[in-house]
């Protein structure tokens, strides 16, 4: 049995800063997690699939975006292109060969956007409760206006959230950057890789509707299950096994 790592490894960044990062050497194509917005590597999903990965000798890697977990970097410094540069760094720095991305949240956007840019290193997406141009779509065109004009005039709004007992920083630099990234307004995306999406319809962060207008957006070999009563984390045993059979056939496929 593989070893797992207990400690995470610092990779350095193309900003100067640290990259943290747990690797598991197997058999291609390799997968790579990318977790959500102020998430991290250790989360339920990201383990379920170390774990997936060391029973069937795939090489598998998972990171910690700037800003997050045990990467160097505030948060509050964090961008869309600083966390898709280090989604692009990871890929080209500790992988080699095809690649499914695996992306939760806030990183089923940055897979998209790094499939974009790297079209020939993606085998296969997989997506879930993908926040698609979250910033602007789930963010800022639902704050009420006090909201907005305070990130306008202040630089940042602190919100609340349901996962973690401190608000999360909202800072006009995300904002304004996000809108250099947004893919849902352009019509087709052209991503010729197979994508599919799991979405729970109980999302209160994601709308199903919303991962609905992606997978319009997508290729013929897209296709999107839903789970009526998931919600946005999509962790519970059940929720886990449905991605790990999506990956599955992925894989077979």
């Amino acid at each position: 049995m593989r070893r797992i790592m207990t400690e995470p490894v610092l990779l350095a960044g193309e900003h100067g800063t640290r990259i943290a990062y747990r690797r598991r050497e197997g058999h291609a194509p390799g997968v790579i997690w990318l977790g959500g917005f102020k998430s991290d590597m250790t989360g339920t999903k990201a383990a379920a699939l170390d774990a997936w990965a060391q029973a069937g000798g795939r090489a598998f890697i998972r990171f910690d975006y700037f800003g997050h977990g045990a990467s160097d970097g505030d948060f509050r410094d964090g961008t869309v292109t600083h966390w898709l540069a280090d989604t692009l760094y990871v890929l080209d720095r500790l992988t080699e060969g095809p690649q499914i991305l695996v992306g939760s949240s806030m990183g089923g956007w940055l897979a998209l956007l790094a499939t974009l840019a790297r079209p020939a290193r993606v085998r296969a997406l997989l997506l879930i409760a993908p926040a698609t141009d979250f910033t602007q779509t789930l963010f800022w065109d639902t704050f009420p206006p006090d909201v907005q004009r305070q990130i306008r005039e202040q630089g940042e709004w602190k919100r609340p959230s349901q996962y973690d007992p401190d608000p999360y920083p909202i800072t006009r630099a995300l904002i304004e950057d996000g809108r250099k990234h947004l893919l849902l307004d352009r019509g087709p995306l052209a991503l010729s890789c197979p994508v599919r999406i799991v979405q729970g319809m109980a999302d209160p962060d994601v709308p199903w509707a919303h991962a609905l207008k992606l997978l319009q957006a997508l290729g013929p070999d897209s296709e999107m299950t839903l789970v009526k009563a998931g919600d946005h984390r999509l962790s519970k045993p059940h929720e886990i096994a449905l991605i790990l059979r999506t990956l599955d056939a992925l894989l077979a496929a």
